[in-house]
């Protein structure tokens, strides 16, 4: 569909997003620095739902991206049941309210943080699927 100013893609199995990859090294500075706050008047309440609502659409993201890795795996694999878990929890945690505190945005950098590493796990587990045979 087109409109004035942009054009609607019709994407419903998500393909054009699994191949494009997430934009990892800002969001892992992020984390840190967030990571790294110690007392709560570092930032205003609005800079801090700021950076929990960013947080959060990477989050949503990088779960979709798990979700995908995880499905090329057998379900009864152990990474892929540590993926389900790790989802889960992802689900249950950005169901939550947004608050503009810093242990709203600290919890939501440790999700960040966990959904990446997840995401590494299942890199690691499909790479010997990957990988071809030599004819040698």
């Amino acid at each position: 569909m087109h409109t004035r100013s942009h054009t609607v893609l019709y994407d419903p199995d998500g393909l054009i997003e699994a191949e494009l990859p997430l934009d990892r090294k800002p969001y892992e500075s992020l984390i840190k620095a967030v990571l790294a706050w110690t007392g709560e008047d570092t930032l205003a309440t609005r800079d801090y739902e700021q950076i929990a609502l960013q947080l959060t659409g990477h989050a949503r993201a990088l779960a979709a991206d798990v979700r995908r890795r995880a499905d090329q795996l057998p379900k009864s694999s152990g990474p892929w049941a540590l993926a389900d878990v790790v989802l889960r929890e992802a689900e249950g945690r950005l169901s939550a309210t947004l608050e503009g505190t810093v242990r709203c945005v600290q919890n939501r950098a440790c999700l960040v943080r966990a959904l990446y590493e997840r995401l590494d796990r299942l890199e690691a587990a499909l790479a010997p699927e990957r990988v071809v045979p030599s004819g040698g």
